[in-house]
């Protein structure tokens, strides 16, 4: 401001202001003070980045998602535990592990555990008619139609098994798992899906 517009700003507050002008001009000169304050504590503007760098450092926000996997996947150990406690260890690591899988899982395999995207009813028919094959109860004529359509199917149907149906399938056909025991652990597992 130069030295005239203050003289006459001056002027205009000692001279011809009325009560309501200078309750005005206050309010006016109170706010500014304000302003000046808050510039004088903010002397740049905000940095995103810096501030999500600083948040972040404060409540470690990838520490803290990490952590909430790992309780999920002990919470659903658990829970699988208690309605299919036969299931060995090694079938438990390997159900958990593909339905949730950990970031030690994914590095160990070198990539992403993806669930195979087969729906569940597709699934439960590729198993019924794999094992069905193995056992030698599969239709002549149903084995030619699926080998017509598909080709090797029984080594596609395997490879699009989650781990944890293979290694059911493996006990089931091994005998080490009755029948009943094999399709309420199935169902277990396409459920969990």
């Amino acid at each position: 401001m130069s030295k005239e517009e203050m003289v006459k700003t001056l002027d205009y507050i000692l001279n011809r202001s009325d009560e309501q002008d200078i309750e005005v001009i206050a309010a006016a000169v109170i706010r500014r003070r304000r302003d000046i304050a808050y510039s004088i504590k903010m002397p740049m503007s905000p940095d995103p980045r810096r501030m999500a760098e600083e948040i972040n450092s404060q409540f470690n926000i990838e520490g803290n998602i990490e952590n909430m996997k790992n309780m999920v996947r002990d919470y659903a150990l658990r829970i699988v535990k208690q309605q299919a406690p036969e299931l060995k260890d090694e079938q438990l690591d390997e159900l958990i592990s593909s339905w949730l899988p950990s970031a030690s899982d994914n590095a160990a395999k070198g990539t992403p555990n993806k669930d195979s995207g087969i729906p569940k009813d597709m699934l439960a028919s590729m198993v019924e008619q794999f094992i069905a094959f193995s056992q030698g109860q599969m239709k002549e004529s149903e084995d030619a139609s699926l080998r017509k359509e598909i080709g090797a199917w029984p080594e596609k149907y395997w490879n699009a098994f989650p781990s944890v149906i293979r290694l059911l399938v493996t006990d089931y056909l091994k005998e080490e798992i009755s029948q009943e025991d094999f399709y309420t652990r199935l169902d277990l597992c396409l459920k969990m899906r």
